[in-house]
């Protein structure tokens, strides 16, 4: 395909920080990626470099942050020569790709949810996205409709099911005035808490308990988006441990 336009949409949701969304390349060194690094989208886009150096066409452009939140993300990239319209989640950023070229040659398959070892060092270090797609369109053929009715051809279809599996876990809300408080364990030495969390404010009290036998009491909190930990034991000389991170 050599296509001086494209429009490509979906949505995800992904539990998961890396990941590749979608991927496309070329024999003339063109490239379309579309990825979750660090819990962030990042587009990298080539529409063609030549072998003097002089005309570099590698464009990069990163958006959005949390992403691996486990809810639903909506993507639209529109493309026209150059010029790129990138939408997450209603929020639109334009950019021009570099290079001098504005036609995306891709000579090879498109392939959503990873893409296939070419033996390039790029390829093998990329995780294939875990998680869940829906309404992958791209220029203008419904891709999940196809797929589910075995319409692709060509087409590898690994391992798809066409459900969305819910995680197990269940979490919980907190506001600035709620908490939740739960029965110690009295009569044992050892104490031990795992939790996640996720927030937008720089400062909160996360986790509070007081020792038996007023040995002390132990202090998880946000302070200026670092987490700390506060420790005080009363029977010692060096009465406060503090660890932040």
């Amino acid at each position: 395909m050599k296509t001086l336009k494209d429009v490509i949409s979906l949505k995800f949701k992904t539990s998961e920080s890396e990941g590749v969304i979608f991927h496309g390349e070329g024999q003339q060194g063109d490239y379309i990626t579309l990825e979750l690094k660090k819990a962030k989208l990042v587009l990298n886009l080539n529409l063609g470099s030549n072998q003097l150096g002089s005309i570099f066409g590698h464009t990069s452009v990163t958006t959005g942050s949390l992403l691996d939140d486990h809810h639903w993300h909506s993507i639209i990239i529109e493309r026209h020569g150059r010029n790129i319209n990138l939408t997450l989640d209603r929020h639109m950023q334009h950019f021009r790709t570099n290079g001098e070229f504005d036609y995306l040659d891709l000579d090879y398959e498109i392939t959503f949810g990873g893409m296939p070892f070419s033996g390039k060092p790029s390829s093998n270090s990329r995780k294939n996205f875990k998680g869940c797609m829906e309404s992958i369109n791209y220029n203008g053929n419904n891709i999940t409709d196809l797929a589910k009715r075995k319409k692709l051809e060509p087409s590898n279809v690994g391992n798809l099911s066409f459900s969305c599996v819910e995680p197990h876990t269940v979490p919980v809300f907190f506001n600035a005035t709620s908490y939740l408080e739960v029965p110690g364990r009295p009569s044992q030495d050892l104490f031990s808490v795992t939790f996640l969390f996720r927030t937008w404010n720089p400062n909160g009290l996360l986790l509070f308990s007081n020792f038996a036998d007023d040995l002390g009491n132990v202090e998880i909190d946000i302070n200026e988006g670092k987490v700390s930990v506060h420790i005080n034991v009363t029977q010692v000389k060096k009465n406060r441990i503090d660890i932040s991170s």
